[in-house]
């Protein structure tokens, strides 16, 4: 009896050491900062850059969390200021949206 293809695979050198949201599929224990992230690059991965900024700010209190939300709720809305990953981090932090979504 035949094996399918996936068990017979190699991992792929170094996938790893890669973050969740940069895999090619998101691993079952990761935190809602990785699903975010992943869930966003999913449909634009020229946005890694600006994903990268607000995860490596950090912040406590769900701080990525919560710029992440509003980075992803800004990208459909014309004008909106949480488009720019660095409004996002600190509207974040301040615990409040400002956004053009929030007028």
């Amino acid at each position: 009896m035949a094996t399918p293809a996936s068990k017979n695979a190699k991992p792929v050198k170094g996938a790893e050491r890669l973050p969740a949201y940069l895999q090619t599929s998101l691993p079952a224990e990761s935190g809602p900062v990785d699903r975010l992230a992943f869930e966003i690059l999913a449909g634009r991965r020229d946005l890694l850059p600006s994903v990268q900024r607000i995860i490596d700010a950090g912040g406590a209190d769900g701080a990525s969390e919560r710029a992440l939300e509003l980075f992803r709720d800004s990208l459909g809305v014309a004008g909106d200021p949480n488009r720019d990953p660095r409004v996002a981090i600190v509207n974040a932090a301040a615990g409040g949206s400002t956004g053009a979504a929030a007028r």
